[in-house]
């Protein structure tokens, strides 16, 4: 049985696919120089009349502008030198409806009262184990303006202080002064009802 070797083979030609180029005569290459060479001639006459056809119109449009700037600049300026600042028109006043109206105008809002309870809230914002972590969150507190209380707390976990602030009088106090402690990242605070 005799093998083939296709590799050493090649590859065969296949027929229609390859494009021979095409071979010019020597009389057909000087044809197409002379005609380059003639289309190329007249090119740069046509370009030099139209250079020339433009710089024409625009001479004679200037010349058409000349006179009506000679126009404006001597038409003489008739300014009063005898005028005073005084003769100027007097602005008209102007009337606002609005001057006159409000002041006769009340608007009247109804408030609902806000109910005082004898309900008093705490605010709690930490729990530590030792005195010195409580004191150091006292001072970042006092560091905003709010005063702060350590309170020590004995539970079945041990001995434990917790940082309280408080009493406020209303819960949106409470709350105005969480949103205090926020700004400096004291983000664990919860609002309770004073029970201490």
């Amino acid at each position: 049985m005799a093998q083939k070797d296709y590799v050493s083979r090649g590859r065969t030609p296949q027929k229609g696919n390859k494009k021979s180029p095409t071979k010019k005569s020597p009389a057909k290459k000087q044809a197409n120089i002379k005609a380059d060479t003639s289309h190329s001639a007249a090119l740069p006459w046509v370009r030099l009349i139209v250079v020339v056809a433009l710089l024409v119109g625009f001479v004679v449009f200037l010349w058409t502008i000349k006179d009506s700037a000679k126009q404006k600049v001597d038409a003489p300026v008739s300014i009063d030198a005898n005028k005073d600042k005084d003769d100027l028109p007097q602005l008209p006043e102007e009337e606002w409806e609005y001057i006159k109206s409000l002041p006769g105008y009340e608007v009247e809002v109804d408030v609902a009262e806000q109910e005082k309870s004898d309900k008093r809230y705490l605010m709690q914002c930490a729990s530590f184990r030792t005195r010195s972590q409580a004191e150091e969150m006292k001072a970042t507190i006092a560091f905003q303006g709010l005063e702060s209380q350590i309170r020590p707390s004995t539970g079945a976990n041990g001995e434990w202080f917790r940082v309280i602030l408080g009493p406020f009088e209303t819960k949106r106090d409470a709350e105005r002064a969480k949103h205090t402690l926020r700004k400096v990242n004291i983000a664990t605070c919860q609002i309770w009802f004073w029970n201490l």
